[in-house]
């Protein structure tokens, strides 16, 4: 029983250390842009989960394209989001942002109107009125 207590009271003292800041960097990325470059980052992964097969034919690296648009490296890019990770407080404001900028970006593209966007909606209605169709949300 003695020997489990002193275990236990290792493991939670090792558990207990001492988690520093990272310092930070001389060429830290501005919240804004960081807000941007986030916000790019996030379209891109959805876009990749979207179609990744032509992505990946094309040799297209994302990420590369996002560094090449916002003039940062790699390096800068983690050494910054760390530096902003660290910090809960400000690294909530700005996913806020990025949720507020996707959340327009949604409301804008779906309100937009293209040739054809009639068309398809008629389409999509006429195929789940066919007799013997029922959507799948019903079906449960």
């Amino acid at each position: 029983m003695r020997l489990v207590l002193v275990v236990i009271s290792l493991l939670f003292l090792a558990g207990c250390q001492n988690v520093e800041k990272p310092e930070e960097p001389q060429d830290l990325i501005p919240k804004e842009l960081m807000v941007d470059i986030l916000t790019d980052a996030y379209i891109s992964n959805a876009a990749k989960s979207v179609n990744n097969k032509v992505i990946r034919q094309k040799g297209i690296k994302l990420d590369s394209l996002i560094y090449k648009k916002y003039g940062i490296d790699s390096l800068q890019f983690v050494e910054s989001h760390a530096w902003y990770n660290a910090d809960l407080d400000l690294y909530n404001e700005i996913f806020k942002e990025i949720e507020d900028r996707l959340e327009a970006m949604k409301k804008k593209v779906d309100s937009a109107s293209f040739p054809g966007k009639s068309n398809i909606k008629r389409k999509q209605d006429s195929l789940r009125d066919a007799k013997g169709l029922i959507d799948p949300a019903e079906s449960e």
